[in-house]
Order: C-alpha cells, then structure tokens, then sequence
C-alpha cells in the first residue's frame, strides 16, 4: 500500500522549512526585543485543563488520547460492564470518553499557558510576559488554511494589575513584525463591553447572548442577511436584531462610530466602559503611530467570546480582507479563576504561523528570501585534494559559513548538477592546480561565473557580502 499521512497534517521540504525558520526567526526576534520570555509547555494536557475553556464547539474539536497498555484493556472491561443495560447513545459516548481518556492533545497555547502560571506562581515575578511558538492540534475539517496540526506564535501578559497600554504593545508588537516581514496587515478591534451594551439596549436575554454574538462574528463573512436568519432561527428576536444591525452596517471610522455608540449606550454602563477602553487605545495609538499597520473599530467580531473579557483582537491581511484570519488574541481576565485563582489579569496574541505563510505566498513575499540550505559545495577530486581542502572547510564552518563536501569522485559534471539541483549557490574547486599554484576557485551559480582568489579571507568576504 502507499504510505500516506492523516488528513490536516503535512511534511515539509527544505525550501518550506527555510521559509518556516525566517518566519519563526522574525517573530521571535521582535517577541524578545518587546521584552517577552520563552517558555513551552507540554503537548499533552489532562483532558480537565483544557475541557470547558473554548465552549461547546472548541471542546467538540480536543484531540483525545485513549488510555494504553493493559491499562486500557482494564478500562475496557469496566465500559463494557458499565453499559451493559444502557441503550441511550449520548450516555454510552460520555461514558467511553470517561473511562477511556483523561489526557489530549493541547488545543491552543493560551490555556496551557495560564495553568502555567497557576502552577508557578511563586516561582514567577509578575508582570509575566512570555512567549511560546508550538503546535498545537483541533479535530477540524481540514481545508485550505485549516489544519488538524498548526502552529501559534504567542505573546501575553498576565498580571495582579489591570493596564491598556498592555493591549497598545500587543498592536505595536504586531505593527513591528508585520513590517520587519513586508507584510501590511489590518488589526480589527472590538470590546466585549460594547456587545454587552448593544445586547442590553436590544433586549436580548442573556441565556441568548452566547447565540447572538456566535452569528455575529459571521456579519462579514456572510452577510447582514444571512446573520439575521440564523438570529432570528436561534431565538434573537426581529425587534432586537433591527435595533442593533444598524451599527454593524456603519462604515465610519472610529470617531464617527464613537460617536454614535456613545449616544446609543448612554445608559448602559457595559457598553460605556467598553468605549472608554477602546477610545483610550485609539487615541494613544494615534500618538505613538503605527508603520504598516491600519487599526479598524469592527463592531461585529465577536471572536473567543467564551473566555475573553474585554478587548478582542483579529489580523487579516490588509490587501485581501476576505482572507482568513493570520492572527488573534484579547483580554482574558477571568481564565485563571476556573484554576482557583481570582485577580489575574491577562492579555495575549496569538498568530497563525501556517496562515501568515500561506498569505505571504499568495503575495509572492518570499521572492527576496534566499533558500539556500548550504552556501557552499566543495567538488571532491580525490582523497589527496579534500585532505587539502579541508582545512578551508572548517574553516567556513567555523565563520558560520554552512558548507558541503561531495561525499565521492564521480564526474565533475554531476557534481556540479547536484550543486544547481539543490540550490547551492557556489561551488569552489580545488584540484592539483589549485593546489600547487596556492588559489582557490570559486564558481557562482546564477551567474555563471568563475574566480581563482589568493586567500582563504578573501573568499569569506565575497560570501560574507552575499549573505549578509
């Protein structure tokens, strides 16, 4: 049978992975320059760290692990005795799941993160700020941009005290990396305040908030129209949907929105709190300016509702709105209470290393990337001649200078098709010639020129210079 690999998982070559490692490279970069601290956690979480954080639909996606061992064939026999009489199904489901698991696989970094922090509270000194670059995994049906195994690249902050110009880093943090990658983005904005003030005005009961802030994170992916049926199929009244769908409808920038939700939620002090937040981070981003970023009041997302508490944040490529989501994140200030603790305060981004690449490479940003998995390739000649060259090859090693030798003597030619299959850039020869008149020649690849140099450094400048 050919050998294959489970749906929403990939392999990657070495011109994707040179790709991933610049990625990684200039997000990590600017993580640590922002003052954030690295850590990781484990892949596998029990099942009650992570079950009961993202909602009913979040929970659906964990990656369960079965028990193993004689372990399992233990908890087999007691299922199978447990559910001897038992007909209905959902029981029968809950119960395997009992008995049969208490470990998954992580679904996001920014749980584990959290029971982290509970765990080594007294080792960490707060303000914590760290930063994690992982995989993590979602049970989803696999398609274009989502994945069953991805990568997130996060940064929070989590604290005993409460401060905006947390969430203002975040977005700079975000500005920075965009630009250091060439890669204009929008950040929309939004405030769980400000739909608990909207909900409020339109008389929406709170058992159907959860339903009505669901529908509304769709308003810009399928439209008014759509969103106010399934509104109105999940209980949300005409009435109410007609008192709030106009402020979805607004393109106005952000004072003029300001403006109008001021008015509309002067009763409701949820919803005059939330403007409050975000005119604070409005108008001092304003000030500090950002460079390849455009910060967007969007009124209806309404993402990670199930466990943020006040800003909410989401990244989308600037020159392809309809493209999915790169990048999030938020203020979740109540998370580390369903670990026993009150009165931390947190705030996180999250980007989507797989989708910031997929985007980059539906806009060609790759291009000035060079994907060279070695710089060098020495042609061998023979035992006597890679004797001699080799002092010249640690030598590069040593200056950081990745290089390869030709493992054998076969035809010169073949030795130089593998150097251009491979996108090796330069390929030096040293043969008897070389040897006994003391040069050393150097092809270039692309150019399809050749150089004999006198010194070992002077060929070190010449690489120096291209990589650089």
């Amino acid at each position: 049978m050919f050998p294959n690999i489970p749906k929403g998982t990939r392999d990657f070559s070495s011109i994707e992975i040179s790709k991933r490692n610049y990625l990684v490279q200039t997000i990590r970069k600017q993580f640590e320059l922002f003052g954030f601290d690295p850590i990781e956690t484990s892949s596998i979480e029990n099942i009650s760290t992570l079950v009961g954080k993202y909602g009913e639909e979040g929970d659906s996606l964990i990656f369960k692990l079965l028990h193993s061992g004689n372990f399992l064939k233990n908890r087999i026999l007691d299922f199978l005795k447990k559910i001897e009489n038992n007909k209905n199904i959902d029981n029968i489901v809950k119960c395997f799941t009992e008995y049969m698991s208490n470990k998954a696989l992580r679904y996001d970094l920014t749980v584990p993160f959290v029971r982290y922090v509970v765990m080594h509270q007294n080792e960490i000194v707060f303000p914590f700020k760290r930063y994690q670059i992982q995989p993590v995994w979602r049970a989803d049906n696999p398609q274009k941009g989502r994945l069953r195994e991805f990568y997130q690249c996060d940064a929070d902050m989590i604290s005993f005290s409460w401060s905006l110009w947390e969430e203002i880093e975040l977005i700079q943090l975000c500005d920075e990396i965009f630009t250091q990658l060439n890669f204009p983005i929008i950040i929309y904005i939004n405030h769980r305040d400000v739909l608990g003030g909207l909900v409020e005005i339109a008389g929406i009961e709170n058992n159907l908030w959860k339903n009505f802030t669901t529908c509304l994170d769709k308003w810009n992916k399928i439209g008014r129209d759509l969103v106010k049926k399934e509104m109105l199929n999940k209980g949300i009244s005409l009435k109410s949907f007609d008192k709030v769908a106009l402020f979805f409808d607004m393109e106005e920038n952000f004072y003029n929105k300001e403006k109008h939700l001021s008015v509309a939620l002067q009763d409701s002090e949820k919803g005059k709190k939330g403007i409050r937040d975000l005119s604070f981070i409005y108008n001092n981003i304003k000030n500090i300016s950002l460079q390849n970023t455009k910060l967007e009041w969007n009124l209806s997302l309404a993402r990670g509702i199930n466990y943020y508490t006040g800003t909410i944040l989401e990244i989308v490529p600037f020159h392809n709105r309809s493209f999915i989501s790169i990048g999030g994140g938020g203020r979740y200030d109540k998370l580390a209470n369903l670990f026993g603790i009150n009165n931390i305060y947190g705030v996180g981004i999250s980007l989507g290393l797989d989708r910031i690449y997929l985007a980059m490479e539906e806009e060609n940003l790759f291009q000035t990337i060079y994907n060279y998995p070695s710089k060098v390739l020495f042609i061998n000649f023979g035992n006597e001649e890679v004797l001699y060259a080799y002092k010249i090859i640690k030598f590069f090693r040593k200056k950081g200078i990745s290089t390869q030798l030709y493992p054998n003597t076969d035809k010169i030619g073949k030795q130089f098709r593998y150097a251009n299959e491979n996108n090796i850039p330069f390929v030096i020869s040293i043969g008897k010639n070389e040897i006994n008149k003391n040069k050393i020649k150097m092809k270039d690849m692309q150019k399809k020129t050749e150089k004999e140099y006198d010194h070992v450094n002077d060929v070190v400048n010449q690489l120096t210079k291209k990589f650089d």
